[in-house]
């Protein structure tokens, strides 16, 4: 064998394009066998073949290389004595057949994915999902190559084995499930497999939530884990917890005092939350709040504000009061992002309207200022009629517009 032959007859620029041809044919799994033809070949293309061949190939728009014939040169001139398909590799290293190249990926995306249907088979609640094509189709496109997606899919078995959790903070559960603090960040290639999960297999509540940072507070929440747990807050006043409950402790001073107390998601859900079951109202503005506070303060009924669209520490607490038989009485500002809000309550909790239907709308209406409501119309799924007044009044009712109203429900206890 004469290395030095080969590059030099064979590994330059001039046969460049013929040993590319060549090194298809294996990848292909085709013997170097036969004719192979280089179309508008060049001049220093031709004088190579004449080379190699020891005869002038032709004139024509083709180049026609005879295999057979280049393989026996290969092979008499010391180039390489196993002939030509084991020279082609000797100069630009080893051709794998594509076919086998692909049975090899199958086979290791088989590999990696493999954990999916073990865990749906052992967890009956998961196998929806584990067997659903799409999920294995995006652990593919998060984890692009097959040993990249096996460590995925090991990482989101070890999560989901510990899910649904008892109020774990989310930073503590990376920790200990995958050995890594920040494994389940937003948008990492884990979260958004386990947040995939979590939705199809444990949401239950309608909708989410319009924001895509309260979509993932939500998921994680009714997986048991806590994220954000001290900035997601709800403001409260006489929260009916029960006695020896971790909320009775934090909030019997307050609630004797008839004072006003900020919860944090963190003191929300440590505990399962237990309430004595009683009705309890919610407004949308902590101004009803306050002033319920000021003017009834501890002979005030349980009141929950969820300060506008809902954190995920008023969604807790309120699901909380409502599973442990607390009627929610809520009432709302009368504006389209009102009844938005309405709207996305009613489908993750039961509650009942406060003063809060079509005809508290239309007594209140006189009083408003002309030509204030604006924004996209959307229908109250609690009162049609609501939408359909709000549409032909067009003004909008602030909370505190009515709240002298309010204020007389919360005394009497009425709603």
């Amino acid at each position: 064998m004469d290395p030095e032959r080969l590059h030099r007859q064979l590994g330059g620029p001039e046969t460049a394009r013929l040993v590319q041809r060549l090194r298809s044919r294996l990848a292909h799994g085709r013997a170097l066998t036969g004719s192979l033809s280089l179309a508008e070949p060049t001049e220093a293309e031709r004088r190579a073949v004449e080379r190699l061949l020891g005869r002038r190939p032709g004139r024509g728009s083709s180049l026609t290389v005879n295999l057979d014939d280049l393989d026996r040169v290969v092979r008499r001139s010391g180039m390489h004595v196993d002939g030509l398909a084991a020279a082609v590799q000797l100069l630009g290293g080893e051709v794998r057949v594509l076919a086998d190249v692909r049975a090899a990926e199958a086979a290791a995306w088989r590999d990696a994915l493999s954990p999916l249907p073990a865990l749906g088979s052992r967890r009956a609640e998961l196998s929806g999902w584990c067997a659903d094509p799409g999920t294995a189709a995006l652990v593919r496109r998060l984890g692009r190559t097959p040993e990249t997606a096996a460590r995925l899919t090991a990482d989101l078995v070890a999560v989901l084995g510990e899910l649904p959790a008892a109020g774990v903070p989310l930073a503590r559960l990376a920790a200990r499930s995958v050995g890594d603090a920040h494994a389940l960040d937003a948008d990492s290639p884990v979260a958004t497999l386990v947040l995939s999960a979590v939705r199809a297999t444990w949401w239950r509540a309608g909708a989410l939530p319009a924001s895509a940072a309260e979509q993932r507070r939500a998921l994680w929440d009714v997986a048991g884990v806590l994220v954000d747990e001290l900035s997601s807050t709800v403001l409260v006043l006489n929260l009916p917890a029960a006695t020896g409950s971790r909320l009775h402790d934090l909030t019997a001073t307050a609630t004797e005092l008839g004072e006003p107390v900020v919860l944090t998601l963190r003191q929300i859900g440590r505990d399962g939350l237990r309430f004595r079951a009683i009705p309890v109202y919610v407004c949308e503005n902590p101004t009803v709040l306050a002033a319920a506070a000021d003017r009834l303060g501890r002979a005030c009924p349980p009141l929950v504000c969820a300060g506008g669209q809902p954190s995920t520490a008023a969604l807790r607490l309120l699901r909380g009061l409502a599973e442990q038989g607390c009627q929610l009485r809520y009432h709302g500002d009368f504006d389209w992002g009102g009844v938005r809000i309405a709207n996305l309550l009613g489908s993750r909790l039961p509650w009942r309207p406060w003063r809060y239907d079509a005809a508290e709308y239309l007594a209140a209406a006189p009083a408003a200022a002309p030509d204030s409501l604006h924004g996209t119309p959307v229908d109250a799924v609690w009162d049609p009629e609501l939408s359909a007044a709000m549409r032909q009044r067009g003004v909008r009712v602030e909370e505190e517009l009515v709240l002298d109203d309010l204020l007389l429900d919360l005394a009497d206890g009425r709603g």
